[in-house]
């Protein structure tokens, strides 16, 4: 019914940038909270950051200052803005979107996961 697709993740150097991007599709009828979480090798998903429908964003301390989520309503897309990236924001990064379908339901929806590597 309804899928959500990463793009955007890549091998980079410490201190490098890489824009995360995630689409949903599908029998929408509209989206609350998109955000971003990563899970990296041995350790539990965490949150990145997360952004309501209104604009409104929320970070963890980790990515405070370096990283910035975005939203394009239109699209029924969120962005993830990632500078000065270190090693260890090398994870897997997941997006989820917390989305009404047409049919009336609230559905948690995870996208698949985009590899974030950060090493020289």
């Amino acid at each position: 019914q309804v899928q959500l697709v990463e793009s955007g993740g890549d091998l980079v150097q410490p201190g490098g940038s890489l824009r995360l991007s995630c689409a949903a599709s599908g029998s929408i009828f509209s989206i609350n909270n998109m955000g971003w979480y990563r899970q990296a090798p041995g350790a539990e998903r965490e949150l990145v950051a997360f952004i309501s429908s209104g604009g409104s964003t929320n970070y963890a301390d980790s990515g405070k200052g370096r990283f910035t989520i975005s939203r394009d309503n239109a699209k029924n897309t969120v962005y993830l803005q990632m500078n000065s990236l270190k090693p260890e924001d090398t994870a897997i990064y997941y997006c989820n979107a917390k989305i009404i379908l047409r049919t009336g339901a609230f559905v948690d929806y995870w996208g698949r996961g985009t590899q974030v590597t950060v090493s020289s």
